[in-house]
Protein backbone atom coordinates (compact mmCIF):
# COMPACT_ATOMS: atom_id res chain seq x y z
CA UNK A 1 0.00 0.00 0.00
CA UNK A 2 1.34 3.53 -0.42
CA UNK A 3 1.78 5.58 2.06
CA UNK A 4 -0.44 8.29 1.81
CA UNK A 5 -0.26 10.55 4.96
CA UNK A 6 2.56 13.00 4.69
CA UNK A 7 0.98 13.70 0.72
CA UNK A 8 -2.53 14.64 1.34
CA UNK A 9 -0.61 16.75 4.77
CA UNK A 10 0.52 19.02 2.11
CA UNK A 11 -2.47 18.87 -0.01
CA UNK A 12 -4.74 19.86 2.49
CA UNK A 13 -3.39 23.35 3.32
CA UNK A 14 -3.95 24.26 -0.29
CA UNK A 15 -7.48 22.77 -0.41
CA UNK A 16 -10.06 24.36 -2.56
CA UNK A 17 -13.88 23.25 -1.52
CA UNK A 18 -16.61 23.06 -4.64
CA UNK A 19 -18.97 25.78 -4.54
CA UNK A 20 -22.41 23.65 -5.12
CA UNK A 21 -23.36 21.29 -2.57
CA UNK A 22 -25.76 18.30 -3.52
CA UNK A 23 -28.43 17.33 -0.88
CA UNK A 24 -28.74 14.92 1.43
CA UNK A 25 -30.03 10.89 1.18
CA UNK A 26 -31.08 10.29 4.30
CA UNK A 27 -29.90 5.77 5.40
CA UNK A 28 -32.98 3.38 6.10
CA UNK A 29 -34.78 4.13 2.70
CA UNK A 30 -38.73 2.89 2.68
CA UNK A 31 -38.26 2.87 -1.41
CA UNK A 32 -35.34 5.10 -2.50
CA UNK A 33 -35.87 8.53 -4.85
CA UNK A 34 -34.40 10.83 -6.76
CA UNK A 35 -32.00 14.12 -3.98
CA UNK A 36 -34.07 17.22 -3.72
CA UNK A 37 -31.58 20.52 -4.46
CA UNK A 38 -30.32 21.55 -1.18
CA UNK A 39 -30.99 24.75 0.09
CA UNK A 40 -28.30 28.14 0.95
CA UNK A 41 -27.29 27.29 4.32
CA UNK A 42 -28.29 29.31 7.20
CA UNK A 43 -26.13 32.00 9.36
CA UNK A 44 -26.09 29.21 12.01
CA UNK A 45 -24.44 26.86 8.97
CA UNK A 46 -22.16 29.54 7.17
CA UNK A 47 -20.63 30.36 10.81
CA UNK A 48 -19.85 26.06 11.28
CA UNK A 49 -17.47 26.80 8.27
CA UNK A 50 -15.10 28.52 10.54
CA UNK A 51 -15.05 25.91 12.44
CA UNK A 52 -12.86 22.71 12.14
CA UNK A 53 -14.78 19.31 10.29
CA UNK A 54 -14.15 16.10 12.10
CA UNK A 55 -15.27 12.60 11.38
CA UNK A 56 -12.99 11.45 13.92
CA UNK A 57 -11.18 9.34 12.07
CA UNK A 58 -7.98 7.54 13.17
CA UNK A 59 -4.82 9.24 12.28
CA UNK A 60 -3.27 6.84 10.36
CA UNK A 61 -3.31 5.17 6.94
CA UNK A 62 -0.87 2.42 6.98
CA UNK A 63 -3.09 0.30 8.81
CA UNK A 64 -5.92 -1.26 6.59
CA UNK A 65 -8.70 -4.00 7.81
CA UNK A 66 -10.67 -4.56 4.63
CA UNK A 67 -14.02 -7.01 4.83
CA UNK A 68 -14.23 -10.52 3.28
CA UNK A 69 -16.78 -9.64 0.96
CA UNK A 70 -15.57 -6.19 -0.62
CA UNK A 71 -14.15 -6.56 -4.62
CA UNK A 72 -12.07 -4.80 -6.44
CA UNK A 73 -10.08 -2.17 -6.10
CA UNK A 74 -11.16 1.37 -7.52
CA UNK A 75 -7.15 1.46 -8.67
CA UNK A 76 -8.59 -0.66 -11.73
CA UNK A 77 -11.29 1.05 -12.41
CA UNK A 78 -11.03 3.27 -15.40
CA UNK A 79 -14.34 5.55 -14.83
CA UNK A 80 -12.96 6.10 -11.13
CA UNK A 81 -9.58 6.92 -12.07
CA UNK A 82 -10.34 9.51 -14.74
CA UNK A 83 -13.09 10.78 -12.06
CA UNK A 84 -9.96 10.94 -9.49
CA UNK A 85 -7.85 13.42 -11.98
CA UNK A 86 -11.16 15.73 -12.84
CA UNK A 87 -11.31 16.30 -9.18
CA UNK A 88 -7.74 17.07 -8.56
CA UNK A 89 -7.59 19.44 -11.81
CA UNK A 90 -11.08 21.22 -10.23
CA UNK A 91 -9.56 21.73 -6.87
CA UNK A 92 -5.71 22.17 -7.64
CA UNK A 93 -4.08 18.80 -6.38
CA UNK A 94 -2.03 16.51 -6.97
CA UNK A 95 -3.64 13.88 -9.42
CA UNK A 96 -1.00 10.98 -7.98
CA UNK A 97 -1.93 11.39 -4.54
CA UNK A 98 -6.09 11.93 -5.21
CA UNK A 99 -5.77 8.73 -7.15
CA UNK A 100 -3.90 6.80 -4.65
CA UNK A 101 -6.29 7.45 -2.51
CA UNK A 102 -9.40 6.95 -4.50
CA UNK A 103 -7.82 3.80 -5.78
CA UNK A 104 -7.41 2.30 -2.41
CA UNK A 105 -11.56 2.32 -2.18
CA UNK A 106 -13.57 -1.21 -3.03
CA UNK A 107 -16.15 -2.33 -4.81
CA UNK A 108 -18.91 -3.17 -1.93
CA UNK A 109 -21.58 -5.90 -3.19
CA UNK A 110 -23.73 -5.28 0.05
CA UNK A 111 -23.98 -2.00 -0.51
CA UNK A 112 -24.75 -2.12 -4.23
CA UNK A 113 -27.13 -4.99 -3.14
CA UNK A 114 -28.30 -2.91 -0.37
CA UNK A 115 -29.49 0.15 -2.94
CA UNK A 116 -31.02 -1.89 -5.35
CA UNK A 117 -35.11 -0.97 -5.11
CA UNK A 118 -37.36 -3.53 -3.92
CA UNK A 119 -38.73 -5.84 -6.25
CA UNK A 120 -42.36 -5.96 -8.48
CA UNK A 121 -45.08 -6.71 -6.71
CA UNK A 122 -44.23 -5.31 -2.87
CA UNK A 123 -46.87 -3.61 -1.21
CA UNK A 124 -45.67 -1.14 1.35
CA UNK A 125 -47.34 -1.75 4.77
CA UNK A 126 -47.29 1.23 7.22
CA UNK A 127 -48.26 -0.97 10.33
CA UNK A 128 -45.34 -3.24 10.11
CA UNK A 129 -42.68 -0.13 9.23
CA UNK A 130 -44.16 1.51 12.55
CA UNK A 131 -43.54 -1.43 14.48
CA UNK A 132 -39.96 -1.27 13.62
CA UNK A 133 -39.06 2.13 14.78
CA UNK A 134 -42.35 3.09 17.78
CA UNK A 135 -40.91 -0.12 19.83
CA UNK A 136 -39.66 -0.29 23.71
CA UNK A 137 -36.22 0.03 22.67
CA UNK A 138 -36.10 3.60 21.02
CA UNK A 139 -38.56 4.98 23.32
CA UNK A 140 -36.16 3.57 26.10
CA UNK A 141 -33.07 4.77 24.33
CA UNK A 142 -34.94 7.96 23.38
CA UNK A 143 -35.86 9.03 26.56
CA UNK A 144 -31.92 7.99 28.28
CA UNK A 145 -30.66 10.07 25.49
CA UNK A 146 -33.51 13.23 26.84
CA UNK A 147 -32.42 13.03 29.94
CA UNK A 148 -28.86 13.42 29.28
CA UNK A 149 -28.76 15.87 27.14
CA UNK A 150 -32.25 17.89 28.05
CA UNK A 151 -30.76 21.30 27.92
CA UNK A 152 -29.09 20.87 23.94
CA UNK A 153 -32.07 19.60 23.16
CA UNK A 154 -34.23 22.34 24.97
CA UNK A 155 -31.53 25.48 23.16
CA UNK A 156 -32.28 23.72 19.66
CA UNK A 157 -36.29 24.28 19.75
CA UNK A 158 -35.97 27.50 21.49
CA UNK A 159 -32.82 28.70 18.79
CA UNK A 160 -34.09 26.92 15.65
CA UNK A 161 -37.85 25.94 16.15
CA UNK A 162 -37.82 22.36 16.19
CA UNK A 163 -39.81 20.57 18.97
CA UNK A 164 -37.70 18.59 20.98
CA UNK A 165 -39.66 15.16 19.81
CA UNK A 166 -38.88 16.18 16.54
CA UNK A 167 -35.41 16.38 17.22
CA UNK A 168 -35.36 12.82 19.08
CA UNK A 169 -37.57 11.17 16.70
CA UNK A 170 -34.69 12.05 13.83
CA UNK A 171 -31.84 10.31 15.95
CA UNK A 172 -34.10 7.36 17.11
CA UNK A 173 -35.11 6.29 13.90
CA UNK A 174 -31.56 6.86 12.47
CA UNK A 175 -29.29 5.66 14.52
CA UNK A 176 -31.44 4.48 17.94
CA UNK A 177 -29.00 7.62 19.62
CA UNK A 178 -25.61 5.99 18.01
CA UNK A 179 -26.37 2.87 18.51
CA UNK A 180 -25.98 1.41 15.55
CA UNK A 181 -24.26 4.20 13.17
CA UNK A 182 -23.49 1.78 10.22
CA UNK A 183 -20.31 -0.35 9.99
CA UNK A 184 -19.74 0.13 6.10
CA UNK A 185 -16.35 2.01 4.71
CA UNK A 186 -17.96 5.26 4.02
CA UNK A 187 -14.90 5.72 0.61
CA UNK A 188 -16.09 2.05 -0.59
CA UNK A 189 -19.95 2.55 -0.59
CA UNK A 190 -19.48 5.90 -2.02
CA UNK A 191 -17.29 4.63 -4.85
CA UNK A 192 -19.55 1.62 -5.33
CA UNK A 193 -22.98 3.84 -5.32
CA UNK A 194 -21.16 6.03 -7.61
CA UNK A 195 -19.14 3.89 -10.55
CA UNK A 196 -21.70 0.96 -10.00
CA UNK A 197 -25.02 2.09 -9.12
CA UNK A 198 -27.67 -0.68 -9.43
CA UNK A 199 -29.09 0.77 -12.98
CA UNK A 200 -32.69 0.21 -13.60
CA UNK A 201 -34.27 1.37 -16.99
CA UNK A 202 -35.63 4.05 -14.73
CA UNK A 203 -33.40 5.16 -11.85
CA UNK A 204 -29.96 6.54 -12.02
CA UNK A 205 -28.07 7.96 -9.02
CA UNK A 206 -24.26 7.62 -10.26
CA UNK A 207 -23.99 11.33 -10.27
CA UNK A 208 -25.36 12.17 -6.90
CA UNK A 209 -23.20 9.39 -5.69
CA UNK A 210 -20.09 10.85 -7.42
CA UNK A 211 -20.93 14.36 -5.89
CA UNK A 212 -21.17 12.80 -2.15
CA UNK A 213 -17.86 11.15 -2.91
CA UNK A 214 -16.12 14.06 -4.46
CA UNK A 215 -17.82 16.04 -1.30
CA UNK A 216 -16.19 12.90 1.42
CA UNK A 217 -12.51 12.88 -0.29
CA UNK A 218 -12.26 16.90 -0.34
CA UNK A 219 -13.35 17.29 3.51
CA UNK A 220 -10.95 14.32 4.36
CA UNK A 221 -8.14 15.90 3.02
CA UNK A 222 -8.54 18.86 3.88
CA UNK A 223 -8.69 18.02 7.75
CA UNK A 224 -5.64 15.74 7.01
CA UNK A 225 -8.50 12.80 8.08
CA UNK A 226 -8.00 9.33 6.90
CA UNK A 227 -10.91 8.19 4.64
CA UNK A 228 -10.64 4.54 5.02
CA UNK A 229 -11.66 4.90 8.95
CA UNK A 230 -14.74 5.97 8.46
CA UNK A 231 -17.88 3.72 9.04
CA UNK A 232 -21.15 4.50 7.80
CA UNK A 233 -24.73 3.34 6.31
CA UNK A 234 -24.59 1.46 3.18
CA UNK A 235 -25.86 5.13 1.30
CA UNK A 236 -22.46 6.78 3.57
CA UNK A 237 -24.73 8.13 5.53
CA UNK A 238 -22.14 9.26 8.35
CA UNK A 239 -23.14 9.64 12.60
CA UNK A 240 -25.83 9.55 14.68
CA UNK A 241 -28.23 11.76 12.38
CA UNK A 242 -26.86 9.60 9.21
CA UNK A 243 -25.65 12.60 6.82
CA UNK A 244 -24.04 12.70 4.08
CA UNK A 245 -21.00 14.27 3.35
CA UNK A 246 -22.94 17.63 1.54
CA UNK A 247 -25.18 17.59 4.18
CA UNK A 248 -22.08 18.02 6.98
CA UNK A 249 -20.38 20.74 5.11
CA UNK A 250 -23.75 22.57 4.02
CA UNK A 251 -25.62 21.61 7.74
CA UNK A 252 -23.80 20.28 10.65
CA UNK A 253 -23.36 22.50 13.26
CA UNK A 254 -19.88 23.24 16.14
CA UNK A 255 -23.50 23.16 18.80
CA UNK A 256 -21.16 22.11 21.40
CA UNK A 257 -18.78 25.24 21.25
CA UNK A 258 -15.65 22.92 20.92
CA UNK A 259 -14.25 23.73 17.52
CA UNK A 260 -14.87 20.66 16.27
CA UNK A 261 -17.97 19.10 14.46
CA UNK A 262 -18.17 15.69 15.47
CA UNK A 263 -21.81 14.04 14.44
CA UNK A 264 -20.94 10.50 15.72
CA UNK A 265 -19.41 11.10 19.34
CA UNK A 266 -20.87 14.51 20.32
CA UNK A 267 -24.69 14.54 21.13
CA UNK A 268 -24.95 18.09 21.67
CA UNK A 269 -23.52 18.44 17.36
CA UNK A 270 -25.64 16.37 15.83
CA UNK A 271 -28.88 18.06 18.34
CA UNK A 272 -27.96 21.31 16.62
CA UNK A 273 -26.80 19.93 12.91
CA UNK A 274 -30.64 18.28 12.99
CA UNK A 275 -32.26 21.54 14.03
CA UNK A 276 -30.50 23.63 11.71
CA UNK A 277 -31.07 20.96 8.92
CA UNK A 278 -35.11 21.47 9.31
CA UNK A 279 -34.33 25.21 9.85
CA UNK A 280 -32.57 25.45 6.47
CA UNK A 281 -35.39 23.03 4.92
CA UNK A 282 -38.07 25.56 5.98
CA UNK A 283 -39.11 24.52 9.35
CA UNK A 284 -42.00 26.68 10.78
CA UNK A 285 -42.11 27.29 14.32
CA UNK A 286 -44.92 26.09 16.53
CA UNK A 287 -46.90 24.59 13.22
CA UNK A 288 -48.20 21.14 13.47
CA UNK A 289 -47.58 18.39 10.71
CA UNK A 290 -50.23 16.33 10.39
CA UNK A 291 -54.10 16.56 10.61
CA UNK A 292 -56.41 13.45 10.98
CA UNK A 293 -59.04 13.71 8.60
CA UNK A 294 -61.99 11.75 7.16
CA UNK A 295 -63.87 11.81 3.54
CA UNK A 296 -66.96 12.17 2.09
CA UNK A 297 -67.30 9.39 -0.47
CA UNK A 298 -70.19 11.59 -2.29
CA UNK A 299 -67.75 14.27 -3.56
CA UNK A 300 -64.36 12.62 -2.62
CA UNK A 301 -61.75 13.15 -6.03
CA UNK A 302 -58.82 10.95 -4.54
CA UNK A 303 -56.79 10.68 -7.76
CA UNK A 304 -56.84 14.96 -7.85
CA UNK A 305 -55.51 15.01 -4.01
CA UNK A 306 -52.88 12.14 -4.44
CA UNK A 307 -51.47 13.90 -7.95
CA UNK A 308 -49.42 15.96 -6.33
CA UNK A 309 -47.86 13.11 -4.02
CA UNK A 310 -46.64 14.70 -0.55
CA UNK A 311 -46.10 18.17 -1.57
CA UNK A 312 -48.34 20.83 -0.02
CA UNK A 313 -50.87 22.19 -3.00
CA UNK A 314 -53.80 22.25 -1.75
CA UNK A 315 -55.29 25.15 0.71
CA UNK A 316 -57.91 23.45 3.16
CA UNK A 317 -61.29 24.91 1.31
CA UNK A 318 -60.05 23.45 -1.65
CA UNK A 319 -59.35 20.19 -0.30
CA UNK A 320 -62.58 20.07 1.49
CA UNK A 321 -64.55 21.09 -2.71
CA UNK A 322 -62.91 17.43 -3.26
CA UNK A 323 -64.25 15.74 -0.73
CA UNK A 324 -61.81 15.60 2.62
CA UNK A 325 -63.48 16.33 5.79
CA UNK A 326 -61.19 18.41 7.70
CA UNK A 327 -60.93 19.69 11.50
CA UNK A 328 -61.85 22.87 12.41
CA UNK A 329 -58.15 23.30 13.38
CA UNK A 330 -57.12 22.16 9.56
CA UNK A 331 -59.48 24.33 8.14
CA UNK A 332 -58.01 27.48 9.29
CA UNK A 333 -54.23 26.49 8.88
CA UNK A 334 -52.74 28.93 7.09
CA UNK A 335 -50.51 26.99 4.45
CA UNK A 336 -50.70 24.40 1.89
CA UNK A 337 -51.74 20.98 2.53
CA UNK A 338 -51.06 17.38 0.89
CA UNK A 339 -52.89 14.53 1.23
CA UNK A 340 -50.88 11.56 3.11
CA UNK A 341 -51.66 7.89 1.75
CA UNK A 342 -50.16 5.14 3.67
CA UNK A 343 -50.83 1.35 2.41
CA UNK A 344 -50.66 -1.50 4.87
CA UNK A 345 -50.16 -4.21 2.57
CA UNK A 346 -52.03 -5.62 -0.25
CA UNK A 347 -55.08 -3.38 -0.06
CA UNK A 348 -57.33 -6.19 -1.69
CA UNK A 349 -56.97 -8.07 1.57
CA UNK A 350 -59.19 -7.42 4.57
CA UNK A 351 -58.53 -5.23 7.22
CA UNK A 352 -55.42 -4.12 4.97
CA UNK A 353 -57.69 -0.80 4.66
CA UNK A 354 -54.68 2.44 3.73
CA UNK A 355 -54.90 5.32 5.99
CA UNK A 356 -54.65 8.64 5.07
CA UNK A 357 -53.93 12.03 6.74
CA UNK A 358 -53.58 15.77 6.12
CA UNK A 359 -49.57 17.10 5.70
CA UNK A 360 -48.40 20.61 6.58
CA UNK A 361 -45.22 21.83 5.24
CA UNK A 362 -43.62 20.57 8.41
CA UNK A 363 -44.60 17.17 7.27
CA UNK A 364 -42.47 18.09 4.38
CA UNK A 365 -40.20 19.05 5.73
CA UNK A 366 -39.53 15.66 7.67
CA UNK A 367 -39.43 14.37 4.10
CA UNK A 368 -36.51 16.24 2.96
CA UNK A 369 -34.35 14.23 5.59
CA UNK A 370 -35.52 11.27 3.85
CA UNK A 371 -38.31 11.25 1.12
CA UNK A 372 -40.90 9.06 2.46
CA UNK A 373 -44.01 9.51 3.84
CA UNK A 374 -43.84 6.30 5.70
CA UNK A 375 -40.38 7.52 7.25
CA UNK A 376 -41.81 11.03 8.13
CA UNK A 377 -44.66 9.79 10.12
CA UNK A 378 -42.26 6.78 12.06
CA UNK A 379 -40.21 10.12 13.42
CA UNK A 380 -43.32 11.72 14.46
CA UNK A 381 -44.58 8.98 16.04
CA UNK A 382 -41.39 8.32 17.94
CA UNK A 383 -41.34 11.15 18.91
CA UNK A 384 -44.74 11.45 20.38
CA UNK A 385 -44.00 8.24 22.20
CA UNK A 386 -41.34 9.71 24.01
CA UNK A 387 -42.84 12.33 24.86
CA UNK A 388 -45.81 10.50 26.73
CA UNK A 389 -43.25 8.46 28.73
CA UNK A 390 -40.97 11.26 29.83
CA UNK A 391 -42.80 13.21 32.27
CA UNK A 392 -41.14 16.61 31.89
Amino acid sequence: MTKLKPALMALASALLLPATVPAQIPAQLLAPSAPQAAPAPNAAASAAADAQLSLRAAPSFNKRAFEPSLGDYYSNHEAAMRFADTLATKNQLDAETVRAVLGQARFSPSAQRLMRPSEAGFFKNWRVYRSRFVEPIRINAGLRFWRQNRDALERAETEFGVPVEVILGIIGVETIYGRDMGSFRVIDTLATLAFDFPKTEKRDRSAFFQDELATFLLLQLKNQADPFEVRGSYAGAIGMGQFMPSSIRSFAVDYDGDGVIDLSHSATDVIGSVANYFKSYGWKRGAVATFNIQFDPQTLDLDHLLAPDILPTFRPAQMQAKGVILPPTAEQYPGPLALIELMNGDPAVAGNEKEYLAGTENFYTITRYNQSSYYAMAVLDLGAAIREQAGF
